[in-house]
């Protein structure tokens, strides 16, 4: 299922929300897509997406979700992937 969560993350003078998977990254990256999502949103385990595609991605079949639902959904998948804190 695709997972999309309220656009509540400011950055480049934007808000954004998340959009996941809780099957496959396969499944992630076929709507992102069909949906007209440039590859270069993909962000470790989701695609950050603009406030102002919201309505359409859920018209699109993603299922809107609180942030904490999204990434409760995401580990239990086992899709998710944490940064790595730095080395050095």
């Amino acid at each position: 299922m695709i997972l999309i969560d309220p656009p509540a993350w400011p950055a480049w003078n934007r808000i954004w929300s998340h959009l996941v998977s809780d099957e496959s990254y396969e499944e992630l990256h076929a709507f992102a897509k069909a949906a007209g999502i440039p590859a270069r949103g993909f962000d470790r385990d989701h695609y950050d997406v603009p406030s102002d595609r919201y309505d359409d991605l859920i018209a699109a079949g993603a299922v809107p979700v609180s942030s904490r639902e999204l990434v409760s959904r995401l580990i239990a998948s086992g899709l998710r992937h944490r940064k790595r804190p730095p080395t050095g």
